[in-house]
């Protein structure tokens, strides 16, 4: 009953300057992220109301060639307006238990099929998880069973987005429990809630 949030969201996609303008001229769109570490699963990736956080990824990426593979020459972002429509919303607390029921999932074909378990791990030491492949397979298999559900005629919709909170970064003073990094980010599996793109103006 409350998996649709009523309302857009303005995200922003941090990328290649190249990319930013093939999007804005209509040539092309933004494409669908499936790597088997993206933390929210398969789609088209975004920081919501947040265009700095954006930015600072693209002029970052490169110096993670784990997860970059040097694609940002010149940093740019692209707005765009999303309506989240039926939202894996991990800010729920129903959706929370979804994670539990996927996790279980993953953790019974990993014994089934004898291999050995996806990890979250950091790129350099004692750094943020940002290889996140146990929070990808988790999510991914929420996905599959809706989906199947679906297919069975036992559920009316499938997720068009996955929106959760990222934490990341620094203390900002000591023993904080906030993070200089930390971000709401969604990702868009059904293209269609992507209702256009615009630029980003300066302050």
């Amino acid at each position: 009953m409350y998996s649709v949030l009523p309302s857009f969201v303005l995200g922003f996609h941090g990328c290649d300057e190249s990319v930013a303008e093939d999007v804005f001229s209509g040539r092309a769109e933004l494409k669908f992220s499936d790597n088997d570490y993206d933390w929210l699963g398969n789609g088209i990736y975004f920081w919501e109301n947040n265009p700095v956080r954006a930015l600072e990824f693209a002029k970052q990426v490169k110096l993670f060639p784990q997860i970059s593979r040097g694609k940002v020459k010149k940093a740019a972002v692209v707005g765009a307006i999303i309506d989240l429509g039926h939202c894996l919303n991990l800010l729920d607390s129903k959706f929370i238990e979804f994670l539990k029921f996927g996790y279980e999932v993953v953790a019974e074909n990993i014994k089934q099929y004898d291999e050995p378990m996806p990890e979250n791990t950091p790129v350099k030491r004692d750094g943020d998880l940002l290889i996140r492949r146990l929070d990808c397979a988790v999510v991914e298999a929420v996905h599959e069973k809706q989906d199947w559900l679906v297919e069975k005629g036992k559920a009316d919709y499938k997720f068009d987005t996955t929106r959760g909170v990222f934490i990341e970064g620094k203390e900002i003073y000591p023993n904080s429990g906030f993070r200089d990094k930390n971000h709401i980010q969604i990702c868009v599996r059904n293209p269609a809630c992507i209702k256009g793109y615009f630029r980003v103006r300066s302050e």
